[in-house]
């Protein structure tokens, strides 16, 4: 298949027929994550009147969004979506001890290269980090795919952003995704499969790579996309013995858009309430009174970000008017934060730490915000009520930004708190 997209690729492959970006294919679904939203797609699954799932060892269900339960609803949604699993015999259920979807799917050794991932959570976007073409839908659509193993999709056109560098210090990948979806706007690519190419994204961990990948959906993305590299493959490799197929756009493949961003200037980057693309350099808002300060989430709470928290709060306390919050991702990350002594600094420095899980960015449990109060957070969305009162207001930032802000009881360039 030449002069084609790595969409086009992956979804001639998926339905069996050559897919050319504006056409409708018929895909078939090489895996499927659901999370507690799984009683949604369980009650669709009963009414459409399907008795089994269509292979089970494609479908993963795992629990991150109210962990442990936080009211008796919760609880027993999770008992229904249990059962389920257990009775269904699906291998790869994992109840609450594991994180938040979009780290333990990677870490656990389901994504790989190439693949067509679906999930009921808007950020499934993240997998492209690993160059699998991910997306989220919804949970009648996964009771579909649960019953046949396929779903239709409009093959997306191609956004290209060639990143270019090299980063000044304290700029991050968080920086970077706010200035890209600050610039393009929350529709700036809507139903576009973006690629992450250039520079910027070779020097790139994994895991910034996932925070690229995670929030292209705030700028209406179908998948975001980072092509597999060394770094990419030592990391699959080191969580399956799966043979490694990896897709890549042809060099004269058709694409709609190639925009060429230069980062060698940017600083730590901010949104605004009360929306993702209302974006500023943090000078503009420095000194704005904070309440609470939140590290976590499917964006920023991997083992790079709490390090990066960590070493900007080392030897300061947090603010006796902050409240800082801080949930690791994962188990795994959990306890390599653990061992490596990260969680105890940032403890000692006034941090409380959660168990993994999603809660305080949804405004779920475990940190709402009440009303008038102002948070910094790691996480993706600042929507008026996302994470707690309607009155609130969140501001959007790096894990550095966040601990720099945390030390100072309002909104604060880390750039000169590590001086």
């Amino acid at each position: 298949m030449e002069h084609m997209t790595f969409a086009e690729k992956v979804l001639s492959r998926a339905s069996g027929r050559r897919a050319q970006a504006g056409e409708i294919v018929t895909a078939k679904i090489d895996l499927a994550m659901s999370h507690e939203n799984s009683l949604l797609v369980l009650k669709a699954f009963k009414e459409m009147g399907a008795e089994s799932i269509w292979e089970p060892k494609r479908v993963v269900i795992l629990f991150d969004h109210r962990v442990p339960a936080s009211t008796i609803k919760a609880a027993e949604g999770h008992k229904i979506v249990r059962e389920f699993a257990r009775s269904s015999k699906l291998p790869y259920f994992y109840d609450l001890r594991e994180g938040v979807c979009h780290q333990v799917l990677p870490e656990k050794g389901h994504i790989m290269p190439g693949m067509l991932v679906v999930g009921t959570d808007s950020h499934t976007t993240t997998y492209g980090a690993l160059g699998a073409f991910s997306t989220g839908i919804g949970a009648t659509e996964m009771a579909s795919v649960w019953a046949t193993g396929e779903l239709w999709l409009r093959v997306p056109e191609t956004l290209r952003l060639v990143l270019s560098g090299p980063l000044p210090a304290c700029t991050s990948a968080k920086d970077v995704a706010l200035r890209i979806i600050g610039d393009l706007g929350a529709d700036g690519a809507d139903y576009q499969c973006v690629e992450y190419v250039g520079p910027v994204v070779d020097g790139f961990s994994i895991s910034s790579r996932m925070v690229l990948s995670n929030m292209s959906v705030e700028m209406g993305a179908k998948a975001g996309i980072c092509f597999p590299d060394r770094k990419t493959l030592e990391f699959v490799s080191s969580r399956t013995n799966l043979p490694i197929e990896p897709v890549y756009s042809d060099v004269d493949a058709p694409v709609r858009e190639i925009v060429e961003m230069d980062m060698s200037s940017l600083g730590p980057q901010v949104a605004r309430p009360q929306a993702v693309d209302n974006v500023v350099g943090v000078e503009e808002v420095v000194g704005t009174p904070i309440d609470q300060a939140f590290i976590g989430s499917c964006t920023n709470g991997r083992l790079e970000d709490l390090h990066e928290a960590e070493r900007v709060l080392r030897g300061h306390k947090v603010s006796e008017s902050v409240r800082m919050i801080v949930a690791p991702a994962s188990k795994e990350v959990y306890l390599l934060a653990l061992e490596d002594g990260t969680l105890a600094s940032l403890a000692r420095s006034g941090a409380i730490i959660l168990n993994p899980g999603c809660g305080p960015c949804l405004g779920a449990h475990e940190g709402l915000l009440a009303s008038g109060e102002k948070c910094i957070s790691t996480t993706n969305r600042n929507f008026k009520g996302r994470m707690g009162s309607p009155q609130a207001e969140i501001y959007l930032a790096s894990p550095a930004t966040v601990a720099a802000s945390a030390i100072k009881g309002e909104i604060a360039d880390p750039r000169e708190v590590r001086k």
